[in-house]
């Protein structure tokens, strides 16, 4: 039944692998459920309620993803743009954290105009080829960082903006080792090579990382404080469009560039477009309105799931498989925090190594394609963010392609976007 619901044998893989996949995104994004709430409580919204919040839409989201879309990708509210709504929106312009709900909730709805009426997809398909390749490049450039941040390998500087950390500590130290034991066992063709890594430097933790163990059960706390908690009215009110076009614009880009990033990696691109990419984008765009309902902020395609994907995932078992594991993180969230950042980010680099790769894929002899691809890839680990990385990526495509006398090579969609883009730098701001 599961082989022809999700097509395992016209995908070349099997439920273990499926399953295996599951088990191994889950546990490179399962941060997100204990980073979330304390982000949005800066913000003053509850955090017991942001967490049930999170794992339910975290669940919901990716379970849709698989069970339409089909696709191996997971989704939870997405670090940078719970950010910019905690610190940016709500603390710095003072807007309360019902209304910022109330923004995301329209932004999201703007996502489901565009994506029914095709608008959303015809953005992907036109995206040059150059472009597709920047974007993976580039997530696989920011995948790097978080890691080597979450290992304390690469730290924050104030005279040279980042420096290595102390790597005499043990969390760097167990990293290392770890990042070490999943290349030669994937090289070695050691089935689950990545998931062994992670449990390997888990378990190593409690010895010299001074982890400890919390038990396994407890009682999800009430939802009630953030559940239909938005303010649409207040949403609209004047000065809060920017806040809803910067949402739009994020979510736009960022989404779409880890759903293509991911479905290259997986090779489940066909002549460079996602077959249910349609579907795929309904699910995004659903799960942003749904989350905002629940109580957090914008709900997206995460990047971590190229974990999933490099271990063999390539349908929506995978996707179902890390559904549930969030489910049950509803009960089981004291079992999932024994798993600390450090863990993780040796497999997170592993992945973003691979995916530096597609790099040879570039037209290096036609700098009007190399170079936007190029600027792309650079700016999403530089400025740490994935849209603002795409936004330089366009910008520079459109004006090189028309001082060179090319702009009829470029479709009319790139225009926009680069359009798009540069009113926003310009008039909004990064």
């Amino acid at each position: 039944m599961l082989d022809r619901f999700f097509q395992l044998s016209a995908n070349n893989t099997t439920v273990r692998t499926e399953l295996m996949a599951g088990l191994t995104t889950f546990l490179t994004m399962v941060y997100i459920i204990f980073v979330n709430p304390s982000i949005l409580g800066d913000a003053g919204m509850p955090k017991a309620s942001v967490f049930v919040a999170t794992c339910l839409i975290a669940a919901g989201g990716t379970a849709l993803m698989g069970l339409y879309a089909n696709y191996p990708i997971a989704m939870a509210p997405g670090m940078g743009l719970n950010a910019y709504f905690a610190y940016a929106v709500v603390l710095g312009m003072g807007i309360p954290w019902q209304a910022a709900l109330g923004a995301v909730f329209i932004s999201g709805c703007l996502f489901i105009l565009v994506t029914m009426v095709g608008l959303r997809a015809m953005i992907v398909d036109g995206i040059p080829r150059s472009m597709r390749v920047g974007i993976t490049v580039g997530l696989g450039m920011f995948l790097a960082l978080i890691a080597l941040k979450n290992a304390g390998i690469v730290v924050a500087s104030d005279a040279t903006l980042v420096k290595a950390g102390d790597l005499h500590q043990p969390a760097a130290l167990m990293a290392v080792l770890g990042f070490f034991v999943i290349v030669a066992l994937d090289r070695l063709r050691v089935r689950g090579a990545i998931l062994i890594g992670i449990v390997l430097v888990t378990v190593l933790s409690f010895f010299f990382g001074g982890n400890t163990y919390q038990g396994v059960f407890s009682l999800p706390p009430p939802i009630s404080p953030t559940l239909f908690a938005l303010d649409i009215p207040g949403a609209l009110a004047a000065g809060i469009l920017n806040v809803v076009l910067v949402f739009f614009l994020v979510e736009l880009f960022d989404a779409t560039g880890t759903l293509m990033g991911v479905a290259r990696r997986a090779g489940l691109l066909v002549e460079g477009k996602m077959e249910r990419l349609n579907k795929a984008l309904l699910v995004d765009s659903g799960a942003i309105v749904a989350g905002s309902v629940l109580g957090t902020s914008s709900t997206t395609a995460y990047i971590e799931s190229a974990a999933g994907v490099q271990v063999g995932g390539r349908t929506g078992l995978t996707a179902l498989t890390v559904a549930a594991l969030f489910l049950a993180c509803l009960f089981i969230a004291p079992l999932a925090s024994v798993v600390p950042p450090y863990a993780t980010a040796p497999a997170l680099l592993f992945v973003a190594c691979l995916m530096l790769a597609d790099l040879g894929e570039v037209d290096w002899s036609d700098t009007t394609e190399s170079i936007p691809a190029a600027v792309t890839a650079l700016g999403m680990p530089f400025t740490y963010s994935i849209a603002e990385g795409i936004a330089f990526g366009f910008i520079s495509y459109a004006v090189l392609k028309l001082l060179t006398g090319r702009a009829r090579d470029v479709k009319p969609v790139v225009w926009v976007i680069a359009a798009l883009f540069a009113f926003k730098i310009a008039y909004v701001g990064t």
